[in-house]
Parts: C-alpha cells; structure tokens; sequence
C-alpha cells in the first residue's frame, strides 16, 4: 500500500524509470542570485577520503536539522569506489517539503552551505553548497522518484565493473572535451548523458522496474 501524506503517494514505478527534464518556467531561473554553472569538469582518480568526508558532512546536516532530515544519501560518482569523480560530495537530503525553505535553510546555512539552486518545477529541487570538505547538497521531498533513482544508479555501479567502466570512460572523455572547449558542468553533464541512461536501462531492467 502506498504512503500517503498531503494527498502525495510515494512514486510510481513508471515515474522512476522516466527521464524528468521539465523547461524551466518563462521568467524564472533556477539559480540564485550570484550563482550560475560551474566551470568545473576536472575528474580526478577515486579517492578514499571521500566515505570519511561524507561522514562528516551527515553529521554537520544531522545536527543542523534534526528530525527534519529524513534521510540523507552519499550519491553519485563519489559514492561508488574505484570512479574517478569530481573532488565533489554528492548528497541527498530528504525533507518533509523541500518547498518549505525557512524549514532548512536558515539551519543549513548556519552550518556553512550556501543555497544555489531553487527549482520547485522539479520535485521541488533545491541544491545548496558546502565549501570544505566540497560539497553539492540535493534537497527534494520524500515523494521524488529522482532519489530513488540516484540509488539505483549508485548501487549498479558498485556492483556492476563493466559499467562502471563504462561510465568511467564517458566521464574522463567528456570532461576533456569540456575542458577543451571552455564549457560549463551542465554542458559536461549532457556529454554524459546518453550513456547515463543506457546503463541506467540496464538497472531499471535488472531490477524489475522496467521490462526488457
């Protein structure tokens, strides 16, 4: 039986599996002022630091929000030993609303990260950043297939060398061609992408979210 909150049900198989990419509302941007894409594409060798920085950063979020952070998540490429990454943290945070900022911002900022990323269009997204260790912080609400998604994504790669592999590859290609042509991350991101979602069919197949 599904959960249900605020007339919201957890996600649908369907809606896991599917690529959300809405356009970003006429009039809006979805960063804050001051902030932009970040012309940072480096990708450096796998480091074992980063499960200790993460460590430290779940305990900075987790004392600065208390019960009002319901899960918090090492994702992406950081996340998966032996990839070569961006000397970045990725994490999930899931809160009650992710639309409610005064719920956690203001707390999140007295601990150091920096809100850069409002985009209530997608799962009410808000993405905030930490300096040191070097962190990108992604709030969405409990009912967002994209945390399950990244999840997945995560756990198929640490158990899944070929892929891995793969994606290793498509990462260090595209962050050369970036760097070559002066783009930005979201410009390296879209290198990355038909390739992302090969292998994200392939888990969603595996799993049984999908049918082959």
């Amino acid at each position: 039986m599904a959960w249900i909150s605020k007339n919201r049900v957890m996600p649908h198989a369907n809606d896991i599996v599917t690529f959300h990419e809405p356009t970003v509302p006429e009039g809006q941007c979805p960063y804050v002022s001051g902030a932009g894409p970040s012309l940072n594409v480096d990708i450096v060798d796998w480091s074992n630091v980063w499960p200790g920085q993460f460590q430290v950063l779940d305990k900075q979020i987790k004392e600065a929000l208390g019960w009002h952070a319901l899960a918090i998540e090492h994702v992406g490429s950081t996340s998966v030993p032996g990839l070569p990454a961006k000397a970045i943290i990725d994490i999930d945070l899931i809160v009650a609303d992710p639309n409610d900022e005064a719920s956690y911002v203001p707390a999140l900022e007295r601990a150091g990260f920096e809100l850069r990323v409002r985009e209530p269009w997608w799962f009410g997204h808000r993405l905030l950043r930490h300096a040191e260790p070097a962190c990108h912080l992604h709030v969405f609400g409990y009912d967002s297939p994209e945390v399950i998604k990244h999840r997945i994504f995560r756990d198929w790669l640490r158990g899944n060398p070929d892929d891995r592999l793969l994606y290793a590859e498509t990462k260090l290609g595209a962050a050369a061609l970036s760097r070559a042509a002066g783009e930005h991350s979201m410009q390296y991101n879209a290198r990355k992408e038909i390739v992302i979602k090969e292998i994200y069919r392939r888990a969603f197949i595996a799993t049984g979210l999908l049918k082959d």
